[in-house]
């Protein structure tokens, strides 16, 4: 049980600091929790005694908002000083119980005092259990907030339990409904379960010998970034900048909010830790809503919520929860994957999700998809400015984050292996780790690649794999991941018997494809048990090397529990771990099929890109040119827009073919040229999906004297995202026009820092100029050019690598578009040259200016 009592940080906060001495300096080594208690050791200036009536504080704090019967307040007062006192009775030291969390680190109190509540009822000691978990949090928060080694080297969990506080402020603040015991016990139940089934996190191909398939999410969760981009039609600044704020805290500053973000770069993971984050801290109920378990029959109505995604408990919750959850406007509406609904179905699935919130409002909502699935302003609706729905997209992950995964990745299976007993490892994935850092950072190719947390899964697991030979192509490491997954995980585990199924990997292949195909066929993100069983068996008759290992029900399990790309949901329906490798599969399957022209009906689809890419890159080159040369076909049935994405299709597929031949690459070229004249920034930033080729039909820089024109093609250049983009980029650089210099230094984190900062950057004229730097390379890169004056932090960065970073002789202007680990802007004093700090309004507040230094929201450029 994972029960929910909240005490407001104001009043707890001084509590704990009577639990801790201060320290006489601000602590550089993690340190023993003994020492630091009050009334332990010599010359300790509190006693046990104390430690009760700070107990008893507690509990009388907690009760005033919690119907908790009298009599029983002294037992639980007892109790809860017996396992405070406890804090000093073992050798964690301050960085291990921050490690653990408030959850962990209560039960590892509570099995400190073993048999200490033995004496409570069952409704006492659910106070209890629920107030320890509370008063843990703030201990925890005291714990960071007094150590500047903790904020170094833990900045991810530092974030995350000063979130949970926030988390406890709000809902202490807010209206508390009053809840029957019924709904209260099974609030608990279903807050549990949501802990427990989304508190794992499954890395791709991380499956190493004896080790386990999966990780506690909070050892595992990379905070992500998430853009607030303002112009071209979308909320925000007048001057069409992007606002940086960490995905994870996106609830707190908004209520509603709508999420995209391509394929693995995190939307899911994010829903599973906001969900877990949620239901520990009890501030909202959560409710996980995959769109792909309504997504034909439309966003259910309250009473069927629990029903319609096929939640195990939803015959056990007590009739009308959900509504009275909604009334009392106490629930998450985490909504994943509006994409993976059938495009003519997308229209009612929102209009019944603004009804609802129309009628429960103060709940909260976030909503996932794939950025070309809706457009902007979706869940807008005129005349209804209070649906508030701010809409964000998942950057994709900075180098700092990308070497963050790789050593975490490295760190979780260094662990592991050596949990086994297997210490001579050590080394030898230090080096892996080592050399893949370097190779990420050297190879254009797995530099793109690795731009999520997907991608780098997969990279860190073949590079472990391969022994630092890793594929760079997208479909080579698919190849790579799949034959990972479907040959060798299971011999390398010494997982021989499973089952006594015997399939080679291009047998398990074929069958998977066949599931991913009657998927794509269907518009389905996954399919009904039976069905896919029912797939199986009309395929086997054909293959007669799986035929005689089972029948469909029998292949399919061992597909299911063997192959690592299968998941089953509640017992009635199976999906793939990941869409990527539904639509890779499919796409392979269309080829073996002959049928790579049908996909021609479909490539002016959003929710087929992928598909089609994949499907040119199997493709035999006369299948490729017959099917590049369809898709530039008159297509009257079109609508313009549609013929356009359908031609650019075309040009996006030259990237992936193999062998083709030239005459249909000309006509490629000569047919898409002209759609590559861009009216507005927004038209030329959708041509960056297009890729590299996109560069080959852009007109000559030096033949657009119109600085309007010339910002164009400045944004379709920066938005492809590959370094061979610097060689046309470098031709406008000396353009004088701040907009165009504005998009130059914009373009910076899609390419190698360091040759665009000495191609590009180091040329631009600083006049009134804000450089932005979105990480701690970047940052470093400017101030080896000398600094500017005027300095845009454009990603989420730590106050010492701000201050490591920024040139103290150059800084008059800083521009802060991206939240700060600590809102404590105290250190700006250290930068005498620093006169304009520009913030922006929708980011937390800083606090202790200094003097001489003018704030504003709003300066012009």
């Amino acid at each position: 049980m994972e029960p929910a009592v909240r005490t407001p940080s104001a009043q707890a906060t001084l509590l704990v600091q009577r639990l801790f001495r201060t320290p006489p300096q601000p602590p550089t080594a993690p340190a023993p929790l003994p020492t630091l208690t009050t009334w332990h050791g010599p010359g300790a200036p509190a006693a046990p005694d104390d430690v009760h009536r700070i107990a008893a504080e507690f509990v009388q704090l907690a009760a005033e908002r919690y119907a908790t019967p009298t009599a029983e307040l002294p037992a639980v007062v007892d109790v809860l000083a017996r396992t405070l006192l406890a804090i000093a009775e073992a050798g964690l030291t301050d960085a291990e119980a921050v490690q653990l969390g408030p959850r962990d680190y209560a039960r590892w109190l509570r099995g400190a005092v073993q048999g200490a509540d033995r004496g409570l009822t069952p409704e006492a000691a659910w106070f209890h259990d629920a107030l320890l978990v509370s008063a843990c949090l703030h201990v925890l928060h005291h714990l960071v907030r007094r150590s500047p080694y903790i904020q170094r080297r833990l900045p991810e969990r530092a974030s995350h339990i000063a979130q949970l506080v926030d988390l406890e402020d709000t809902e202490a603040a807010a209206r508390q409904p009053e809840r029957s015991r019924e709904d209260a016990e099974f609030e608990a139940r279903y807050a549990q379960w949501v802990v427990d089934r989304h508190g794992w996190l499954t890395i791709v191909g991380v499956d190493f010998p004896n080790a386990p398939d999966r990780w506690p999410l909070e050892e595992t969760y990379l905070s992500l970034e998430a853009e607030e981009r303002s112009g071209g039609g979308v909320r925000g600044d007048a001057d069409g900048q992007r606002t940086v704020l960490l995905a994870d805290r996106a609830l707190e500053d908004h209520e509603r909010v709508l999420l995209r973000g391509v394929a693995g770069s995190g939307k899911t993971t994010l829903v599973q830790w906001l969900a877990v984050a949620t239901a520990r801290s009890g501030s909202r109920v959560p409710f996980v809503l995959p769109v792909r378990r309504f997504a034909r029959e439309g966003f259910p109505a309250p009473d069927d919520l629990l029903h319609a995604i096929r939640h195990p408990l939803a015959d056990r919750a007590p009739e009308g929860w959900v509504v009275r959850t909604l009334l009392a406007g106490r629930a998450l509406l985490l909504v994943d994957g509006i994409d993976e609904a059938p495009e003519k179905a997308r229209g009612e699935l929102r209009d019944r999700l603004r009804r609802l919130l129309r009628i429960f409002s103060g709940n909260g909502c976030l909503v996932t998809s794939r950025p070309s699935a809706v457009e902007d302003g979706w869940l807008a609706e005129e005349g209804l400015a209070d649906e508030g729905f701010v809409e964000l997209s998942l950057a994709p992950m900075s180098r700092d984050r990308v070497t963050r995964f790789i050593r975490d990745w490295h760190s979780a299976a260094s662990r592991d292996e050596l949990s086994q007993g297997q210490r001579d490892k050590r080394e030898e994935l230090e080096q892996y780790e080592q050399r893949l850092l370097h190779s990420v950072r050297i190879y254009r190719e797995l530099r793109q690649l690795a731009t999520n947390p997907l991608m780098c899964g997969l990279i860190c697991a073949l590079n472990r794999d391969r022994a630092g030979s890793l594929p760079h192509g997208r479909k080579e490491l698919y190849d790579a991941a799949l034959e990972m997954l479907l040959q060798r995980r299971d011999p390398e585990r010494d997982v021989l018997y499973a089952d006594d199924v015997r399939l080679q990997q291009g047998t398990r292949e074929r069958l998977l494809q066949k599931l991913a195909h009657a998927m794509l066929e269907e518009s389905a993100s996954e399919l009904p048990r039976r069905r896919a069983v029912g797939i199986l068996d009309a395929t086997l008759p054909a293959m007669p090397a799986a035929r005689a290992q089972g029948d469909g029900e029998e292949i399919f399990r061992h597909l299911l529990h063997r192959t690592g790309l299968l998941r089953e949901r509640s017992g009635d329906s199976v999906d793939f771990i990941h869409r990527t490798f539904q639509d890779y599969l499919a796409a392979k399957e269309i080829v073996a099929r002959g049928r790579l022209h049908t996909l021609v009906d479909h490539a002016h689809r959003a929710e087929w890109e992928e598909v089609v890419r994949m499907a040119v890159a199997h493709a035999r080159p006369e299948e490729c040119a017959r099917f590049l040369e369809e898709l530039l076909a008159p297509a009257p049935a079109l609508r313009r827009p549609q013929v356009n994405h359908r031609r650019l299709m075309a040009a996006a597929c030259l990237e992936h073919v193999a062998e083709l031949d030239p005459a249909v690459q000309r006509l490629v070229h000569d047919r898409t040229k002209n759609l590559v004249r861009p009216t507005t920034e927004l038209a030329a930033r959708g041509l960056g999906w297009v890729g590299p080729i996109v560069l080959e039909l852009l007109p000559e820089p030096e033949q657009v004297p119109d600085d309007r024109q010339a910002l164009l093609l400045a944004v379709t250049a920066t938005g492809v995202q590959d370094d061979a983009a610097i060689d046309y980029l470098v031709r406008l650089r000396t353009r004088s026009a701040l907009p165009i210099r504005a998009e130059l230094a914009r373009g910076w984190r899609h390419f190698d820092t360091e040759r665009y900062a000495q191609e590009i950057i180091a040329h631009l004229d600083p006049e009134g100029l804000y450089f932005p730097v979105s990480d701690t390379a970047e940052l470093a890169a400017l101030r080896d050019l000398g600094g500017r004056p005027r300095v845009q932090v454009a990603g989420v960065m730590r106050t010492e690598e701000l201050l490591a970073g920024l040139d103290p002789g150059q800084l008059t202007h800083l521009w802060l578009n991206a939240e700060l680990t600590d809102t404590d802007v105290s250190w700006l004093s250290r930068f005498p040259g620093l006169r304009v700090l520009r913030v922006n309004p929708r980011l937390p507040r800083v606090r202790n200016v200094p003097e001489g230094v003018e704030i504003t929201a709003r300066e012009a450029l």
